[in-house]
C-alpha cells in the first residue's frame, strides 16, 4: 500500500526537481479522479456546531438511496466525523486491511477479464496494478454503497489529535481529493471543515467546478453572520450557485405537536434572499437524528418514513432542480 505524505515544498518556496515531479503527477491524479465525477456539491458553515457534517451525510446517503452513485469527503482534517456518523470506524490496521482486499478485488477483477494463459502474464499484470495503484486510496463503502473517504482513515485510533500548521493541512486534503480512487460517480459531496480558512479555501480551489456550495445555518445571528463571511468568500471564488439550509430551524413537542422554535424564530428563507442566493429549506430538531450515529448510520438510512429523511428527499430534489444541469 502506499505511503502517505504530506505535501510540503522546499524552503522559501523553492521546489526541488522531485518536488515538482510530485505535484505535476498530483495534478494529473486529481484531473483524472474528477474527471469520471459527474457533479460535486460542496457542504460549508460559518462556524462548527450547526450540524453540517450531518447535513453532508444525510444528503449522500439520500442520493445513493434514490440510485446514484455517489461519495463523500470528509475534508474536515481537525473534526473527521463523517466515518462514525456512517458507522464506518476502521484506524490503522483495520484501514489497512480495508485497503488491501479492495486492491485484491480489482486485481482478481482484471485478471479474471484478462483471461492470462501463464503465470508470468499474470504476475506482470499484478506488478503493473501494484504501480498505477502505488498512491491510491481506496474509499470504504457504507452497507448502502456510499463510498467514504476520510482522515480519521489514517489515524491509528480516533483519539490521536492533528497538530498541524497550515501548509500540512492543505496539502492533506489536495491528497485526499487526488489520491482517493473514487471511480465513476454521479455525485461527490464534499463535508468542508467550518470558517474562512485556508482548509475550505483549498477545497474550493481545487474543485473550482463544483455544481453547487450548500451552506448550512441556524436561527442565530451569530451562525448567519458567519455564514455571510462564507458566502462572500465563495463569490470571490466566482461560484455563484450558492444555496441554504437552515437546520435546527425548530423541534415539534412530541406531546402536544407544537412546533417551537428553541433558537429564535427563523428567518432563513428571508437571509438567503438578501444574500441573493437560493432558500432550500429548514430542517428541525430531532433526537433520532442526533442519536442516529450511535446506530451506526444517518436517520435518511435507518428510518426513511422519519420526517428528516422525507425532508431531505426534497432537498434533494431542489438541489437537483436549481443548480445540476445534466
Amino acid at each position: 500500500m502506499p505511503e502517505h505524505g504530506h505535501g510540503h515544498h522546499g524552503h522559501g518556496g523553492q521546489m526541488t526537481p522531485e518536488q515538482q515531479r510530485q505535484m505535476i503527477e498530483q495534478e494529473i491524479r486529481l484531473a483524472k479522479n474528477l474527471g469520471q465525477i459527474k457533479h460535486k456539491i460542496i457542504v460549508m458553515s460559518g462556524k462548527g456546531g450547526v450540524g453540517k457534517s450531518t447535513v453532508a451525510a444525510n444528503l449522500a446517503e439520500t442520493l445513493q438511496k434514490l440510485g446514484f452513485k455517489t461519495g463523500i469527503l470528509d475534508a474536515d482534517i481537525h473534526g473527521p466525523n463523517i466515518p462514525k456518523m456512517l458507522g464506518l470506524e476502521l484506524y490503522g490496521e483495520s484501514f489497512r486491511q480495508n485497503q488491501f482486499e479492495t486492491f485484491k478485488e480489482i486485481t482478481e477483477a482484471g485478471l479474471e477479464a484478462e483471461n492470462f494463459q501463464t503465470d508470468e502474464e499474470k504476475q506482470e499484470f499484478i506488478k503493473a496494478k501494484q504501480q498505477e495503484y502505488s498512491q491510491t486510496l481506496f474509499p470504504v463503502k457504507t452497507p448502502s454503497g456510499l463510498k467514504v473517504m476520510s482522515m480519521a482513515f489514517l489515524l491509528e485510533d480516533i483519539e490521536t489529535p492533528i497538530i498541524w500548521r497550515g501548509p500540512q493541512k492543505t496539502g492533506a486534503i489536495k491528497q485526499l481529493i487526488s489520491d482517493a480512487h473514487w471511480g465513476e460517480l454521479d455525485y461527490l459531496i464534499i463535508d468542508n471543515p467550518p470558517g474562512t480558512g485556508d482548509e475550505p479555501l483549498t477545497v474550493l480551489q481545487t474543485i473550482p467546478d463544483a455544481d453547487a456550495v450548500i451552506m448550512v445555518t441556524t436561527p442565530n445571528v451569530v451562525s448567519q453572520e458567519d455564514v455571510l463571511k462564507c458566502v462572500k468568500m465563495v463569490g470571490m471564488m466566482n461560484i455563484d450557485k450558492i444555496g441554504l439550509i437552515e437546520n435546527m430551524a425548530y423541534y415539534v413537542c412530541p406531546h402536544c405537536g407544537e412546533k417551537l422554535n428553541i433558537f429564535g424564530k427563523g428567518n432563513g428563507e428571508l437571509f438567503a434572499e438578501e444574500m441573493e442566493i437560493n432558500y432550500l429549506g429548514d430542517l428541525p430538531i430531532e433526537e433520532k437524528v442526533s442519536d442516529s450515529p450511535n446506530h451506526d448510520g444517518t436517520i435518511s438510512t435507518l428510518d426513511p418514513s422519519d420526517e428528516v429523511a422525507k425532508r431531505f428527499v426534497e432537498i434533494v430534489s431542489d438541489i437537483q432542480k436549481e443548480f445540476i444541469k445534466d
